[in-house]
């Protein structure tokens, strides 16, 4: 089928890893402190966090994804069992973070990697440590389970989303890379072979319509956030063109006359999307 090829392109999981091992990274990452450090505020509903396990400067509470000759952190170095399982994994890291994503939380429709400016190339793993049914990945007009016990791979470049609808947390260890032949080797047998897959499907235009009525009425009672979310939560329910969300709620406000908040979400269309210009190198840039 056509639509799972393209989207083995932007998702797959990579093969299964010790039950043993992942227990003991299990048990370790239920040690971390719940308040973890909040980031990517605009790109979620609340209930997304982290702390970082490789970056630049060591520090956990930094959270912000850049091009870097990683190190681990002074988390990672308490975690034994989690240090040994990502040095088996011989990759180059540019980040690695445990994440925490509360139920009904969901991270809005987004592409990743804008901001860098290295052009090795950049991939993203998974390795779910508590999950449930209820959590998504949706990417390519699909929604995928990263189902326990096998490590994942996601392309973020392409438009996704993750959702918790009911809970309990889902935690991850998310880990961003370069490409090399340790990653190759790593993701050789990479695919959707036996991965429960969900094609969501079109929406028809009434339906659109009704959902944008329901929004123009919340947001012009006063409930934006309300009105918002009720149309950021379709990218989860329908396979529709990147963006399409974004575009229902700048109409909310175009028809409620509001071009206030109709350019604000034009622009965040733009930086979510990633249809800004990338920042440009300089030579004072490493």
């Amino acid at each position: 089928m056509k639509a799972l090829s393209v989207l083995s392109e932007q998702v797959g999981r990579i093969r299964a890893l010790d039950p043993y091992t992942l227990d003991l990274v299990g048990r370790e990452a239920l040690t971390v402190p719940e308040n973890l450090a909040t980031e990517y505020g605009e790109y979620q509903s609340g209930g997304w966090k982290t702390l970082s396990l490789y970056n630049d400067s060591g520090d956990p509470t930094d959270a912000t994804i850049r091009d870097c000759e990683a190190k681990e952190t002074t988390l990672l170095e308490r975690m034994p069992a989690t240090r040994e399982l990502l040095r088996s994994f011989g990759l180059r890291y540019m980040w690695a973070r445990i994440a925490r994503l509360q139920p009904n939380s969901f991270l809005w429709e987004h592409k990743d990697y804008h901001e860098l400016t290295d052009e090795r190339q950049h991939h993203r793993l998974h390795i779910p440590l508590a999950t449930n049914r209820s959590c998504a990945l949706v990417t390519g007009g699909a929604r995928v389970h990263m189902a326990h016990g096998h490590l994942w791979w996601l392309m973020p470049t392409h438009a996704h989303g993750a959702c918790n609808l009911t809970g309990p947390d889902r935690l991850h260890i998310i880990m961003d890379c370069y490409g090399d032949e340790a990653f190759e080797e790593l993701t050789g047998g990479m695919g959707l072979d036996g991965v429960p897959v969900d094609l969501l499907p079109e929406p028809s235009k009434k339906e659109l319509a009704e959902h944008l009525d329901l929004a123009v009425m919340l947001a012009g009672m006063g409930y934006h956030e309300a009105a918002e979310h009720s149309l950021l939560r379709l990218f989860y329910r329908y396979a529709m063109p990147d963006g399409t969300v974004y575009d229902l709620i700048v109409s909310t406000y175009q028809r409620l006359g509001d071009e206030e908040r109709a350019e604000a979400w034009a622009a965040k269309k733009n930086v979510m999307l990633c249809l800004d210009p990338p920042p440009t190198r300089t030579e004072e840039q490493p």
